[in-house]
């Protein structure tokens, strides 16, 4: 199990969210099929991480100003214990 600080309040269902300008933030998925969506300042699409069921959980490493979009999902800031 890994152990993250955290750094910032909980976002709902975030939507091109910056979560704070955070580098780090950990998602969970609320309800099932769901897609972490993360894109740069322009709105390109960096990448995307499927979340199969309710519960599921990434922790994603992007710049400040990169955005993330979960549907159906809860995000905060974290950090490392050595961060």
């Amino acid at each position: 199990m890994a152990t993250y600080i955290a750094k910032g309040e909980l976002v709902s269902n975030p939507s091109d969210n910056n979560i704070g300008s955070a580098q780090f933030v950990y998602c969970v998925a609320t309800s099932t099929a769901q897609t972490v969506i993360v894109k740069d300042v322009d709105t390109n699409t960096l990448g995307e991480i499927y979340l199969a069921l309710a519960g599921d959980s990434v922790c994603v490493e992007k710049a400040p100003s990169d955005t993330i979009t979960l549907s159906a999902g809860k995000v905060s800031a974290v950090g490392s214990p050595r961060s």
